[in-house]
């Protein structure tokens, strides 16, 4: 599958995936006042989409390249569609979890597919950052349009299911199944750099927890704390992603220049300060700086985590798997900001929250720097030590797609001139996965004078 032609229908369903999360805010709000729910009840069904969300990820974790993108992406395009469709309709509080729960597994299906083909990519950070940047972009717009419509808690329900609707011919440009003796071949294999995985799934398991648990209750901030109508919040809300559409763009533009643990580690300090400064606002002025600038930052930070789960594995395995405990937190987040803010206050909160922030740049900060040897783009040569990854790719019948073509990112290109013939086999066996202490990360290219 041409990682050209597939981009654009994978960001088009990672819009449809990501969109629900990007929208809780005014979720949790309106369920909490057109359906009598107390706010911790209402991040209660918050997180119930999200952990269904989460679930799915985890299902289809290391079966996307088995089952194909195609069928996947449409199965989780229908249930987001038939469940937050039924969510719409549904005017008690019983079926409307249990349809967010349905709607919830269907988001996370696509987001998960996404994942998995966003890894596949020549630049997962870019495709990442194209994602994002969409997903921003609609949710800025639907900001600015749903205060205005009213209509309840339906309207945001049927807006996402409108969206699942829109993207499904997207899929058609996805790839279908693999052959069952090629997904053998393909599936099977031990799942790389464990230790560097599983700290950063845990990273982002607490890092996207405290992001959402201040995101579920930002609207109750700007409405009962600052005393905002929810029109002017809305219009804080599209301005602060419009913000982030800035800063998406920016990732873009910085790519891999930095390298990923400066932004990371720089993002997510500023990101913290941010949430202190949005849950302590008592005017407008300083609530839209605190969202305003968290959302510039959070939107980039979370480009270069998702860009990094790829580079640890080719086949997406942990950028499905990282995603999925991201969505863990995620879903775990209404339910925390609306306990801390019931049990503690607004500002207690951003403390609170601010201060895990912070906890945890440390060690994602450490994978990053850590695996700084390793390619931003899958499939390009390791700096560090070890045989070459075209000729242990090319020698163990290795994804196609992890062969590096020449003048691919951070690949190192040595051309080497033997002029007697029996030096050509020495210069092949040093290159070798075979060879001893003295391989190198470079290919030799020989010519017989």
């Amino acid at each position: 599958m041409s990682s050209r032609r597939a981009a654009w229908p994978l960001v088009a369903v990672f819009t449809a995936g990501y969109l629900a999360s990007y929208l809780l805010p005014t979720i949790v709000g309106r369920l909490s006042v057109h359906l009598g729910l107390t706010p911790a009840q209402a991040g209660l069904v918050g997180s119930a989409l999200l952990l269904s969300s989460a679930s799915a990820g985890f299902t289809l974790a290391g079966r996307v390249e088995r089952y194909g993108s195609r069928t996947p992406a449409r199965v989780g395009l229908v249930l987001a569609a038939v469940g937050y469709g039924s969510a719409a309709l549904a005017g008690s509080v019983p079926l409307v979890v249990a349809s967010v729960v349905v709607g919830g597994f269907g988001s996370g299906a696509a987001t998960a597919v996404a994942a998995a083909g966003i890894a596949a990519q020549r630049d997962p950070h870019r495709t990442s950052s194209l994602g994002l940047l969409t997903v921003s972009a609609t949710a800025g717009a639907l900001y600015l349009t749903i205060p205005h419509l009213g209509g309840g808690h339906r309207l945001p329900f049927a807006a996402i299911a409108l969206v699942a609707l829109l993207v499904w011919p997207a899929t058609t440009r996805l790839n279908g199944p693999t052959a069952p003796e090629e997904s053998a071949s393909r599936i099977t294999g031990r799942l790389p750099h464990r230790r560097s995985g599983l700290v950063l799934a845990g990273g982002m398991l607490v890092w996207s927890m405290a992001q959402n648990a201040l995101w579920g209750v930002s609207s109750r901030i700007g409405v009962v704390q600052v005393g905002l109508s929810e029109v002017t919040v809305g219009a804080v809300f599209a301005a602060a992603l419009g913000a982030g559409l800035l800063g998406v763009m920016g990732a873009g533009v910085l790519g891999a220049r930095v390298g990923r643990a400066v932004p990371i580690g720089l993002g997510t300090v500023i990101i913290a300060g941010s949430i202190v400064v949005s849950s302590s606002a008592r005017d407008l002025g300083s609530f839209a700086t605190g969202e305003i600038l968290w959302n510039t930052v959070y939107p980039v930070v979370l480009s270069y985590l998702i860009g990094l789960a790829a580079s640890l594995d080719v086949r997406g395995r942990w950028a499905v798997l990282a995603g999925s405990a991201s969505s863990v937190g995620v879903a775990c987040g209404p339910l925390l900001g609306s306990v801390l803010s019931e049990e503690a206050g607004y500002p207690a909160m951003g403390l609170i929250l601010g201060a895990a922030t912070l906890l945890v740049a440390a060690p994602v900060t450490a994978v990053a720097l850590h695996t700084g040897g390793r390619p931003l783009v899958p499939g390009s040569v390791r700096r560090r030590g070890g045989a070459p990854a075209a000729l242990l790719a090319a020698t163990t019948g290795s994804l196609s797609g992890a062969v590096p073509k020449l003048g691919s990112p951070e690949q190192a290109v040595t051309e080497l001139r033997v002029r007697r013939r029996r030096l050509v086999r020495s210069a092949i066996r040093t290159a070798g996965p075979d060879g001893g202490p003295g391989q190198s990360n470079a290919y030799a290219s020989t010519s017989d004078r």
